[in-house]
């Protein structure tokens, strides 16, 4: 996809604020004069240059080194110099306005690597990887970012473009060519690719899922009664005395958000207001406030007091719960019930089972069983510490999901109507759903919204 680009383009690539090396990166056509021009050095390839950094005066702004990779082989596929100096933001900030009076334009955010994409250097799941190794807050999120970047989840997607365009030029080809006789409801070769896709794009999808967890984070809602250590429990994860605890019931009336890291697994841990019939119109502000937190919570914990409630509780229960005090929980919302403070009633911690909810018993204030929470999450976002997802992004499930749809409704149109050019209809849909994620098949304003997000210097 390689694209002719007359202009050049610098920013500073390094974090801001004070740090001991400060890098200005400058792509394009002009790249080599101008790094030529700072430094009164003629650039060879690849090879670092120790020099003053001086302005059109001759007066010195820096010293530093100065590298330079020709094109194609450099980042963005251009020529590319990189001005290494130190990391005072007065010395960076002169650096970079006289690279840019000598011919280059400020970068937009993410140009460095969009041009990187333009050019074929990557594709755009690296080109997101590259942003999401930046912002990584676990070893787990990283690994899988970093996986992505090496281009593990890109080789999935492009196998299986591939295969959904053999399997729909075999499709069209026996719709222009009746004389080949091809019944495509007894055609196995047909049923079978068809079938082997789909389980193929199912498997991608989960391992996505479990990447764009780590990637992006869940939100986790802790709704219950007053008294129930609900605010214990936020400490407990927090590993910090986050929320105020006490006896007193009705002590935490506003919601109380944290992140937090919990075995890898980056979580915005809610603490909301106990749920009681209250006419204090404070209470009743936080009851409300409970019921937005749960709309857009991707797991909630009902936190129950085991000491006063016993240890039974059942799916009715809950959703009586959630009725009376107008909570909406959401289907795809993980439900999970902890029996809090098994440690006055001498109890182990554990996890059961009951008609479809997960009970796990555990004590918030002594950390007991946080354990087994985590392992419950983990679980059932497909989350494996021995074998990290490739990251992914609510886009690249969005085109699964779509391609999924097209790829099953192409199969009913096989298996009911008998509808070669359905079929082949379907095929294609699901073709450029894929080929979205890669950007095999792309629009202007997919790209602008991809890296308008990055970095400046990216």
């Amino acid at each position: 996809m390689s694209r002719v680009i007359n202009d050049t383009i610098a920013a500073i690539a390094t974090a801001s604020g004070i740090g001991g090396i400060g890098i200005v990166r400058i792509s394009g056509p002009s790249a080599k004069n101008i790094g030529a021009l700072i430094t009164g050095t003629e650039l060879e390839n690849r090879h670092a240059h120790f020099s003053p950094f001086k302005d059109k005066e001759n007066q010195s702004i820096d010293e530093g080194i100065a590298l330079y990779f020709q094109q194609p082989a450099s980042f963005t596929g251009e020529d590319v110099v990189e001005l290494q100096g130190h990391g005072g933001p007065m010395a960076l900030d002169l650096l970079l306005q006289e690279v840019l009076s000598l011919g280059a334009r400020m970068a937009r955010p993410g140009e460095f690597s969009e041009r990187s994409f333009l050019n074929g250097k990557i594709d755009l799941v690296q080109a997101e990887a590259i942003a999401d190794i930046i912002e990584s807050h676990s070893e787990a999120a990283l690994r899988s970012s970093l996986k992505s970047l090496s281009g593990e989840f890109s080789k999935k997607i492009n196998t299986l473009v591939d295969n959904v365009t053999q399997l729909r030029i075999y499709v069209e080809a026996a719709i222009d060519f009746p004389e080949e006789e091809i019944d495509f409801v007894s055609d196995k070769f047909i049923s079978n690719s068809l079938h082997s896709i789909l389980i193929e794009v199912e498997e991608i999808f989960q391992q996505a899922k479990s990447g764009a967890v780590l990637n992006q984070g869940l939100n986790v809602a802790i709704i219950g009664k007053p008294n129930a250590g609900k605010s214990s429990l936020l400490n407990a994860l927090a590993a910090d005395d986050i929320a105020i605890v006490n006896e007193q019931a009705g002590t935490t009336r506003d919601i109380i958000k944290q992140n937090i890291i919990l075995d890898n697994v980056p979580l915005t841990i809610i603490d909301t207001a106990g749920l009681r019939q209250s006419t204090d119109s404070i209470e009743q502000e936080g009851i409300k406030r409970i019921q937005k937190v749960a709309e857009s919570a991707d797991i909630i914990l009902y936190l129950r007091d085991v000491v006063d409630n016993g240890e039974q509780f059942h799916q009715q229960q809950l959703e009586a719960l959630a009725s009376k005090h107008q909570i909406p929980i959401n289907e795809n919302t993980l439900k999970l019930v902890i029996n809090n403070k098994i440690d006055l009633i001498d109890k182990q911690p554990s996890v059961k089972n009951s008609e479809g909810l997960k009970i796990i018993s555990l004590s918030a204030k002594n950390k007991l069983g946080l354990e087994l929470l985590s392992e419950s999450i983990k679980s059932h976002y497909g989350i494996n510490n021995n074998e990290n997802s490739f990251t992914a992004r609510r886009r690249h499930l969005n085109q699964l999901e779509k391609a999924l749809e097209s790829l099953k409704q192409g199969q009913a149109q096989l298996i009911y109507q008998q509808a070669g050019e359905l079929l082949a209809e379907d095929l294609r849909n699901a073709q450029n759903a894929l080929g979205e994620i890669t950007g095999r098949v792309s629009s202007d304003d997919l790209l602008g919204e991809i890296f308008s997000s990055f970095c400046i210097g990216k």
